[in-house]
């Protein structure tokens, strides 16, 4: 029997909801491109309730108690002595979320003897040392495409955020003002700008298509160029990199995956090249921009506006510059883990764990690392040595 240790985020304060806003989801069974939504054998939870919490626990319990397993949820994952450094010692699996990673490092594999296998209840898993897991034979999986259409509203709605300068006009209605020019001194229409995402995977791609109406220019850059068709039906234009991209662009968003290749692309040097008064969102992985530079561009009003719910480390110290800076729209790493999301997630983890307690192959488009390589996904979005 397996010991499956997961990781989960702390529950409301005012504690786990008994009620929901909705009674309901809205079905989905596939996502665009044909991928069908998750398919396990079945689920133990309601969808549209809070999963992804402590107390929500993936909806997992049941299913892994009734066939011997043990479960252990936590979101105690940082300080020394930590549950997670005391559970993940003797551990068969680990579940995490990019939203409340629990770092997964080479210290902490080559101390988890019984680790087989590493879940990402979403999406990203660069909480992982995939180094270190490819050379002890550990299986890294997530669950592809789950939270990509959460993530790509999220962006828009951020986009629109800064442009029309929504969040400060807000403020002055709560304050019981009606300061019109306070509000509209920063406010301008999406309409005519320049937009691009550096990449154009599911997310990317996904904004590109959910902006397209809003009569922008779009551009993007991703080191898979994407088909001619597709180019042409959204009006795309192709750059090489995003130091070619961005001089052109109105609003960057961020949409790639955190290599050594992405690692600190947004810093002093790249920022200074984008017009002035850009805005720049990041969804994706917040060490892909320097956070330091971050707050000197915004400063200075090189950058309009910056917003994003990617943080480093996660949580973010309560002194961390991002919650300070001017004209930003930061929120929690909240984007790909909405009820609905959810419900994606904790059904591809289930199936995840299925098809591993059944020996049976997992979905190729789940799988980061596999047998000692990069597979499916994985070995798409990663380069050898480049992990």
């Amino acid at each position: 029997m397996a010991k499956v240790l997961c990781v989960l985020y702390d529950d409301p304060v005012d504690g786990y909801p008994k009620t929901y806003a909705r009674d309901d989801l809205p079905r989905i069974d596939h996502y665009p491109g044909g991928q069908t939504t998750p398919t396990p054998q079945g689920i133990d939870f309601t969808p549209g309730q809070l999963l992804g919490s402590v107390s929500g626990e993936l909806g997992l319990r049941t299913f892994l108690e009734s066939r011997g397993h043990t479960l252990v949820v936590t979101s105690d994952k940082d300080r020394e002595g930590s549950v997670f450094d005391q559970e993940l010692v003797d551990a068969d699996v680990v579940i995490s979320q990019p939203f409340w990673p629990a770092y997964l490092t080479a210290e902490r594999i080559a101390k988890a003897e019984n680790l087989k296998l590493a879940i990402t209840a979403g999406i990203g898993s660069d909480h992982v040392d995939l180094d270190a897991a490819i050379a002890k034979g550990i299986t890294v999986a997530e669950v592809t495409y789950c939270n990509s259409i959460s993530v790509a509203e999220h962006v828009v709605m951020m986009t629109l955020s800064l442009v029309r300068n929504y969040l400060p006009s807000h403020q002055w209605v709560l304050d019981g003002g009606w300061n019109i020019a306070d509000c509209v001194a920063r406010s301008y229409d999406l309409e005519g700008m320049q937009v691009g995402t550096v990449a154009a995977g599911r997310i990317g791609l996904a904004v590109l298509r959910r902006l397209a109406p809003f009569d922008v220019g779009l551009h993007y850059t991703d080191r898979h160029r994407l088909p001619e068709s597709v180019e042409q039906e959204l009006g795309l234009t192709w750059h090489e990199s995003a130091a070619d991209m961005v001089p052109h662009c109105d609003v960057v968003t961020i949409n790639a995956p955190l290599h050594p290749e992405t690692e600190g692309l947004f810093g002093d040097e790249l920022l200074a090249t984008m017009k002035r008064g850009a805005y720049l969102i990041n969804t994706a992985r917040a060490k892909i921009a320097d956070r330091d530079a971050i707050d000197r561009a915004l400063r200075s009003g090189q950058l309009a506006g910056y917003a994003g719910d990617v943080w480093y480390p996660q949580p973010a110290p309560a002194d961390h510059p991002w919650r300070t800076m001017p004209h930003h729209g930061m929120t929690p790493h909240i984007s790909g883990s909405s009820l609905s999301a959810q419900a994606r997630y904790a059904a591809g983890t289930r199936e995840i764990l299925e098809s591993f307690f059944a020996d049976t192959p997992l979905r190729d488009e789940y799988l980061i690392v596999d047998k000692g390589a990069l597979a499916g996904v994985g070995a798409h979005s990663y380069s050898v040595k480049n992990t």
